[in-house]
C-alpha cells in the first residue's frame, strides 16, 4: 500500500515516519518539506506556480539599527 497521495495530478505528499511531510514530482525528485500536509501542499502548489510563471526578480532588502550601550 501507498503511503501518499497525488496532488492536483501533479505532485504527491507523503507522511515521513518522523511527523513531517515531504512533496515530490512526477520523477519523485522532492521538491518541499513541511511540518503539516497543509502547509506542503500549499508550499508545493505556490513553487510549482512560480517555476512555471517565473519566479519575480524584486529584491527586499531589509535595514534595522539598534541604538543604546550594551
Amino acid at each position: 500500500m501507498e503511503n501518499f497521495e497525488w496532488i492536483d495530478d501533479a505532485f504527491r505528499v507523503e507522511e515521513r515516519k518522523w511527523g513531517t511531510w515531504d512533496s515530490y514530482d512526477r520523477d519523485g525528485k522532492s521538491i518541499i518539506t513541511s511540518l503539516t500536509k497543509e502547509n506542503c501542499i500549499n508550499a508545493t502548489r505556490w513553487y510549482l506556480k512560480q517555476k512555471q510563471e517565473g519566479f519575480s526578480e524584486t529584491e527586499i532588502k531589509y535595514e534595522s539599527f539598534v541604538g543604546g550601550k550594551l
